[in-house]
C-alpha cells in the first residue's frame, strides 16, 4: 500500500529527474516493463527503453524552463491520482490528471496522463448528436 509520503517522494523524484541530464534515474522510479501513456486515447509505451527514448523525444533537455506544481487527490492502495499544473518559461501551460499504479517496491508500473492546455475544447466536434 502506497502512503501519500510515498506518492509525494515519487513526484519530486519524477520531475528531477526529468530536469536531469539522460534517463538513468528512470529505473529506480519505473519498474522494467512499466506502461507510460501520454494520453488516455494513445497506445502505451512499454519498458524502460522505450520510456527513455519518449522522455529524450518530449523534454528540452535539464535547462528547459518550467514550474510545475501538483496535489495528490487521492490514494488507494497501489494507486494514486495526481493533479499538476505546469507553467513553461515560454508563457505556455497545462493542467494534468495522472495515474499511477505502483508495484511492491514502490516503482511506478502504469503511468497515465490526461492532459489539458487552455482553449481545448471540452466536448467534441459536433457534440453529442
Amino acid at each position: 500500500m502506497r502512503t501519500r509520503a510515498a506518492i509525494e517522494a515519487w513526484i519530486v523524484a519524477y520531475e528531477r529527474a526529468w530536469r536531469s541530464e539522460g534517463t538513468d534515474r528512470l529505473g529506480e522510479m519505473f519498474a522494467a516493463g512499466a506502461s507510460y501513456r501520454m494520453s488516455p486515447y494513445e497506445e502505451p509505451v512499454t519498458g524502460l527503453d522505450a520510456i527513455a527514448a519518449l522522455w529524450e523525444r518530449e523534454r528540452e533537455g535539464p535547462h528547459e524552463r518550467f514550474e510545475m506544481r501538483h496535489e495528490i487527490v487521492a490514494v488507494e492502495g497501489e494507486v494514486a491520482v495526481v493533479r499538476v499544473a505546469v507553467e513553461y518559461g515560454n508563457g505556455l501551460e497545462y493542467r494534468d490528471l495522472w495515474i499511477l499504479r505502483f508495484d511492491a517496491e514502490g516503482r511506478c508500473r502504469e503511468f497515465e496522463e490526461w492532459p489539458f492546455w487552455p482553449g481545448q475544447q471540452i466536448v467534441a466536434e459536433g457534440g453529442n448528436e
